[in-house]
């Protein structure tokens, strides 16, 4: 089943559970991939790959307003932003550990014979594309960086 037709389900689930906060995250999403399939011009289905870089923006965008918030001191605005994420979390893959994303870092770097920050970007491409959804930007790059020094 697609993440679309997730989301479609959960949103109805939601619905008539009259969960505000589960609900205001769906259309979020749902919002988000008819913007996405109407910016080419031409109504495509979206692949998965791509379901899942949507999903990971909008829980990106709620990882940051909730931790800009708490700095503020202000957990009331931070608390349905982390309601949110909680609820946009289940469509994703499920998270590697550190030391599993470093591990296939380190097999990379080894198997593109990479050396230096000068190839950071052939590595971190390479990465991204194999743990698509299951891994951090902001963490893969760090472990590149640690990696081919």
């Amino acid at each position: 089943m697609s993440l679309q037709k997730q989301v479609m389900d959960k949103m109805k689930e939601a619905m008539k559970a009259k969960d505000t906060v589960a609900l205001q995250a769906l259309r979020a999403v749902k919002s988000a991939f008819l913007l996405a399939k109407t910016e080419t011009g031409v109504q495509q289905e979206l692949s998965e790959e791509q379901e899942i870089k949507i999903i990971q923006k909008q829980v990106k965008q709620r990882k940051d307003s909730a931790a800009i918030f708490i700095k503020q001191g202000r957990e009331d605005l931070a608390e349905p932003e982390l309601a949110e994420l909680a609820v946009l979390e289940q469509f994703l893959p499920e998270a590697l550990s550190e030391e599993e994303i470093e591990k296939v870092v380190i097999a990379t770097i080894s198997k593109l014979g990479a050396s230096g920050m000068k190839n950071m970007g052939k590595v971190m491409g390479v990465v991204s594309k194999e743990l698509a959804g299951q891994a951090d930007g902001g963490t893969i790059s760090t472990l590149v960086k640690k990696n081919l020094l």
